[in-house]
């Protein structure tokens, strides 16, 4: 870092350390919120690997939950309304895992993107350890998705609630867009992800956050746009009962569903909200 860039930098530092917390009855400010989200991001980033892999497998089977919810509601209006209606109401039930993701701490991807790559841009933090932190993440998120569909694959059919048909339609609804589209649907989904965790933190009680997780994932569900992890649960499972979804269609879907929701999340929220901040400071 040369001389004039470190001074730029404790601009950006002294700045941050000025925002004091807000009060009670007030908003917190745009520097505040950056504040928390960058202390917010060092945490994590000085856990342990295994708490890491932990926390971030509780989240993939925690998010679980938001399918079952799902299969069982497709299952249960199956025939009662045409199909697209169904995919609609989805959204009702689909934010019930992410609430008990955020609010209950475990780390979702989509939701620390943003969060992660604040430490980077505040040059507290390089790119290789946000890489790093970020497949850690992925990893746990994955094998936790994996490991509760087996189980929702076998238990949904004994306890009536749906069946096999019901996992291939959504996992087949979810796979069957183009390459390009799913890009730039997980771009927007990583996007408003990325914004949930920047709401959260502005947010002063638990009600207030209920609110934002569920308009926000709800309205990812009604408008369909693609969310690697609760996404991979979906498409996985359509995989392992047999359906349209073979084991490359799951990889293309896959790959470029954290593709985009990694671009949405630290692009268009950490680098233009930071960018937003440092453009405000004196002397930058």
């Amino acid at each position: 870092m040369s001389e004039e860039e470190e001074k730029k930098q404790q601009n950006i530092d002294k700045e941050l350390e000025k925002e004091a917390p807000s009060e009670e009855s007030q908003a917190k400010s745009h520097g505040e919120i950056l504040k928390e989200q960058i202390c917010e991001g060092q945490e994590v980033y000085k856990r342990s690997t295994s708490s890491i892999l932990l926390s971030s497998l509780t989240a993939g089977l925690e998010i679980g939950f938001s399918y079952l919810l799902m299969c069982s509601m497709f299952y249960y209006y199956t025939g009662k309304m045409p199909e697209e209606g169904l995919f609609k109401i989805l959204a009702f039930v689909y934010p019930l895992g992410f609430i008990l993701v955020v609010l209950g701490q475990s780390i979702l991807f989509t939701e620390q993107t943003s969060l992660l790559t604040l430490p980077v841009l505040n040059r507290q933090r390089d790119l290789k350890s946000l890489l790093r932190l970020w497949g850690l993440v992925i990893l746990g998120n994955l094998i936790g998705g994996y490991l509760i569909g087996m189980v929702l694959i076998w238990i949904g059919p004994k306890l009536g609630i749906f069946d096999h048909e019901t996992i291939r339609a959504i996992g087949e609804h979810v796979a069957h867009y183009e390459s390009w589209v799913i890009v730039v649907s997980a771009i927007l989904a990583g996007w408003m992800m990325g914004l949930l965790s920047w709401l959260i933190t502005s947010s002063k009680d638990t009600i207030s956050r209920i609110v934002i997780i569920f308009i926000i994932t709800a309205t990812m569900a009604f408008t369909g746009l693609h969310h690697s992890i609760i996404g991979n649960i979906e498409i996985f499972t359509a995989m392992i009962v047999g359906s349209e979804v073979t084991f490359p269609e799951y990889l293309r879907v896959q790959s470029l569903a954290l593709l985009g929701n990694a671009i949405g999340g630290a692009f268009f929220v950490a680098l233009l909200k930071y960018r937003a901040f440092v453009f405000n400071v004196k002397d930058y």
